[in-house]
């Protein structure tokens, strides 16, 4: 598998012979936008987030102390142990089978895929990435910035060729957005940690604790400020998870990661930066990878490309890549990569190398 994404063929090119690309055009796999198939899984995952501990699917119950997990107890099983019904050596066992096992299997997969594939879950699952990437739509149409950091506005036009026109009566949409988004997140929260029958019968009779009230408000201010002033800049610098995926996909340097052609560099001249301008954790999907450290493969500078040079006869310049054309992204600088890139590189037809 090279990509999530439907796998298409190169368009002939007037520069350097360069290894084949291996990346998705604007329609995936079975002729659906790319961008909807991620709209589709990251919808689907927002949903489970919030129902998970609804349905008894995952949470950590404090009453009980111990998980639950589809609907059963997830415990270490160190009761029995501590009553005098089980060994040492049955203790122990438990402790692996229970807790180490399993998470051994979460992390080793998680740190597989972005090894492979890059931080996939953050672009295509990741519920607080859902969230800033409403919250940046929405703020770009008050301001047409999107976030409160750019130095510039967003140009109007889109990439597909559609105008995106700011308008500050749209800060009565952002700013009910980002309060409704705290406090759900705050409240969603919590439900992984008390009974969800409990948290949400008590906010609909207005009986919360004195603790629950503590939690929920406190929580629901701190994702406020982080939800309004530091949604991408969380995702860059302070997410864990995200984090340990970048640092395993940095680690292989075949692993998937957009590219560049940079023989047709020349081509850009005719776009206005759309790759840049879509970008929501704010990167030039045009460097290297390393200045690339925090990309979600979201695919939304490819997309961007091929909206922007769809009359372009030597084709789009941006594509998901991988193997010998990823090497070149891993380059430290673009003139590394460039050097890479005009490798030789075996002929298809009779198996010769050529320059």
């Amino acid at each position: 598998m090279v990509s999530p994404l439907q796998v298409s063929t190169e368009r002939p090119s007037t520069g350097p012979v360069v290894a084949p690309s291996t990346g998705s055009r604007a329609r995936g796999w079975l002729g659906v936008p790319v961008q909807r198939w991620r709209q589709i899984t990251q919808a689907g995952f927002f949903l489970l987030f919030i129902l998970a501990p609804v349905l008894d699917i995952f949470r950590l119950d404090l009453n009980v102390k111990h998980f639950i997990f589809f609907g059963l107890d997830w415990t270490l099983g160190l009761d029995d142990f501590l009553a005098g019904r089980a060994s040492a050596a049955q203790a122990s066992l438990n402790i692996v089978l229970r807790g180490f096992l399993p998470l051994l299997a979460i992390g080793g997969t998680l740190i597989y895929v972005s090894w492979k594939w890059g931080r996939l879950y953050c672009g295509w699952l990741c519920p607080h990435f859902s969230i800033v990437e409403t919250i940046n739509q929405t703020l770009r149409r008050a301001i047409g910035k999107q976030s409160l950091w750019d130095a510039k506005r967003l140009p109007a036009r889109n990439p597909d060729g559609t105008e995106t026109k700011h308008d500050a009566i749209w800060w009565f949409a952002v700013i009910p957005l980002v309060i409704c988004c705290a406090i759900l997140w705050a409240v969603v929260l919590l439900t992984y940690l008390l009974p969800p029958s409990e948290i949400y019968g008590n906010i609909f009779h207005w009986t919360l604790t004195r603790n629950q009230t503590i939690f929920l408000t406190a929580g629901s201010i701190a994702f406020f400020v982080e939800f309004m002033f530091a949604r991408h800049l969380f995702c860059r610098y302070a997410c864990a998870v995200g984090f340990f995926q970048s640092l395993a996909w940095m680690a292989n340097d075949k692993a998937m990661v957009v590219g560049f052609k940079r023989e047709q560099a020349k081509d850009c001249s005719t776009c206005f930066s759309a790759c840049d301008h879509v970008c929501p954790m704010r990167l030039t999907p045009r460097n290297v990878k390393r200045m690339m450290f925090a990309c979600v493969q979201c695919g939304q500078c490819v997309d961007a490309c091929d909206h922007t040079q769809e009359s372009n006869p030597n084709g789009t310049l941006l594509n998901w890549v991988n193997d010998i054309r990823a090497e070149s992204e891993a380059s430290f600088n673009v003139r590394t990569a460039r050097t890479i890139m005009i490798k030789q590189v075996p002929d298809a037809q009779s198996g010769e190398a050529k320059e």
